[in-house]
């Protein structure tokens, strides 16, 4: 084999294609809600850590376990990379009725992009938080909450940082 890319051969890399099972497809025997997805600080140095927070809402009429899946999207890289990048999860069982609030640190490493070696970049990202993939179609209704940040500074080696 001469040729390394994924492209076109794993489901993170296929453009526009949805997989048939995506990451996070099932029922579940309530209905959650997502909401106050805050990003601090919204404007970060090139090797800082975000921290992220959101309130899960058990909505539906019996306990229930969902599990809360952050994705990353670059919105411009120097390389090719994911359509969207798995960057923390967590099962978190919830009581009908009641909320909890998450909270979770998306490392600068998950930021990083290989060319030749990993490395930094600034830019825009878009950050994905709920019980699915993003734009994932499921017959169970599952919300997706989005905000972006920024990273400034320099583009420079991981090792840099």
């Amino acid at each position: 084999m001469e040729n390394y890319t994924m492209e076109g051969r794993t489901y993170r890399y296929y453009g526009q294609e949805a997989p048939l099972y995506p990451f996070g497809y099932g029922l579940s025997y309530t209905t959650f809600r997502y909401r106050d997805l805050v990003l601090s600080p919204p404007v970060l140095p090139l090797c800082a850590n975000l921290s992220v927070s959101v309130v899960l809402e058990n909505t539906g009429l019996r306990d229930s376990e969902e599990v809360v899946q952050l994705y990353l999207r670059w919105e411009q890289s120097s390389v090719p990379v994911p359509r969207w990048q798995l960057v923390a999860f967590r099962r978190v069982a919830v009581l009908a009725g009641q909320e909890a609030k998450l909270v979770f640190q998306v490392l600068a490493e998950q930021r990083a992009v290989w060319a030749q070696d990993w490395h930094l970049e600034p830019g825009t990202f878009t950050l994905f938080a709920g019980g699915q993939q993003p734009g994932q179609k499921t017959r169970a209704p599952s919300e997706v909450l989005s905000a972006q940040f920024s990273v400034t500074g320099t583009a420079r080696p991981l090792r840099g940082c």
